[in-house]
């Protein structure tokens, strides 16, 4: 089988993130809870809202609620990119890829997440799939066998990282990016094994974006120290 390499990718917020970022931290209620009054923010959970900061201001009520839309309801795609420091290396690394004829599979462990990335994609002009935990059986089936077959026009799929069950083979990709790293490292491993597996023609390169002074270097960090305790063997005989 091909080998893989895996690249972390540091990524800076960009202007709206870093003020979303400081609303979280200062507990600023006000500023992150939109006008109208629905989907208030809580900050019960101060971790996971810090990690919805780096991957997009608009995951926030607040934020979502001022973006500016497409013709078609979706976000626009100008805005939408340059809201997010991930989406803006996104947007060039797709293009690049996608001139290198590459096909990408993109993770998420945030169903909301995997939303605003369709509307990059629409806006964009890519065609996918998508497989999420809402989506199993035949629907799933279905959208793995579009974008195996032979000559297909889907350049990316997006997938959630907790999207578990047997038969996710996406072997006919060979570029995987991790857009935010799940605490449990063993189900990032599992996302990239849909691609690097029995039947992969290629060398997969794999990318893992983490934002720069954030909260994902503490869980890149926490990550990589289950990976070294679980690699840790105990030989027979080795005790006191």
């Amino acid at each position: 089988m091909p080998s893989k390499s895996e690249f972390i990718v540091r990524v800076e917020l960009s202007l709206l993130q870093k003020k979303y970022y400081k609303y979280i931290l200062t507990r600023n209620y006000e500023a992150l809870n939109p006008r109208s009054g629905g989907g208030a923010c809580s900050l019960l959970n101060i971790m996971m809202d810090l990690k919805k900061g780096c991957n997009h201001p608009y995951l926030f009520p607040a934020a979502s609620e001022e973006a500016p839309l497409g013709s078609g309801g979706n976000y626009e795609v100008t805005a939408l990119t340059k809201a997010s420091g991930k989406l803006i290396l996104l947007s060039k690394m797709m293009r690049l890829l996608k001139e290198q004829g590459h096909r990408v599979l993109i993770f998420s462990q945030m169903t909301r997440m995997l939303d605003i990335l369709e509307d990059f994609l629409e806006g964009e002009g890519y065609k996918y799939e998508r497989i999420d935990g809402g989506i199993t059986g035949t629907l799933r089936q279905e959208a793995i066998d579009r974008f195996n077959a032979p000559g297909a026009q889907q350049f990316a799929f997006l997938l959630s990282t907790r999207a578990g069950g047997l038969g996710i083979n996406l072997a006919t990709a060979d570029t995987v990016i991790i857009y935010d790293s799940d605490w449990n490292p063993h189900n990032d491993i599992q996302a990239f094994s849909r691609a690097h597996r029995i039947g992969q023609a290629n060398k997969v390169m794999i990318y893992r974006f983490v934002t720069r002074n954030s909260v994902e270097e503490r869980v890149t960090q926490v990550a990589k120290r289950k990976m070294m305790l679980t690699h840790l063997v105990v030989r027979p005989g080795m005790g006191g």
